[in-house]
């Protein structure tokens, strides 16, 4: 069980090659970060994982499913995907109708329903901004309601773009706690992000791509001090791997590894 892509190719209506031919596969109960610049085609790649975009060709499989059989309605439940720009899903008049939106929409049972959000809400740190309109919440936290609709959802595959986007510590420390969460419930968690630290401190599989490609697909030890793969995708090292670089101390990608070593 998982997701399948093999030999993908996406070009967009004017022509533009957005992904020239990828392959890769995410098991289920995994959490996987996909960092590279802008333009690298992070955002096209993951869009084509719940049918939001069609490759040209290959294919792309979930649980066994091909996406070119099903429409995007039909594989939504199962991969989630939160949106950069939180505006891009709002449209309720509160938090619980936000995320109660997807759970009547199955029309599943309204005490099922209270059940879901409460649960999403409570996650997410949401619980007494429920009788909230979203719009009156600061983006930061709207962020967590879209979050939250998709836990409701029951999505087996989450997908999250740019989620550190507008947070603060506390924000940031209350998104690892949720994909830790989601991580013990078996999901899938997949994200884009530009936080090399929040990278650091929450995921073990990094996948790093440039120009269209996938440039490597390990772990932050390898990626981080692998100089020809960040110069390749235009990367810096996070914060504690340039001290101890200009320390000469190597290989480290946490505090705690650098104390270790400096003692």
């Amino acid at each position: 069980m998982g997701i399948v892509i093999e030999n993908v190719i996406f070009n967009y209506p004017n022509g533009f090659c957005a992904i020239d031919d990828i392959s890769i596969s995410i098991e289920r109960g995994e959490k996987v970060a996909i960092i590279g610049q802008n333009g690298a085609g992070k955002t096209t790649f993951v869009k084509m994982m719940n049918n939001l975009l069609r490759p040209n060709s290959g294919t792309v499989i979930v649980d066994d499913i091909n996406l070119s059989d099903v429409t995007t309605a039909q594989i939504s439940k199962k991969v989630g995907y939160v949106f950069q720009n939180p505006g891009d899903q709002l449209f309720n008049s509160t938090v619980f109708a936000e995320i109660a939106y997807n759970p009547r929409y199955r029309k599943l049972p309204e005490s099922k329903v209270k059940e879901l959000v409460e649960d999403a809400a409570a996650l997410c740190g949401l619980t007494k901004y429920l009788k909230t309109n979203p719009y009156d919440l600061p983006f930061g936290l709207r962020k967590f309601v879209t979050i939250a609709c998709v836990i409701a959802m029951g999505s087996e595959y989450i997908i999250l773009d740019e989620p550190t986007a507008g947070q603060d510590l506390d924000g940031l420390k209350l998104q690892g706690d949720i994909i830790t969460e989601l991580i013990k419930r078996n999901k899938t968690v997949i994200t884009i992000t530009h936080d090399m630290e929040f990278v650091i401190d929450n995921f073990e599989r990094i996948i790093v791509m440039a120009d269209k490609k996938i440039v490597t697909d390990s772990n932050p030890h390898n990626v981080f001090w692998d100089f020809d793969v960040l110069e390749t995708a235009s990367l810096k090292q996070p914060s504690i791997c340039k001290l101890g670089n200009e320390l000469g101390i190597t290989d480290i990608v946490t505090i705690d590894e650098f104390l270790q070593k400096v003692k």
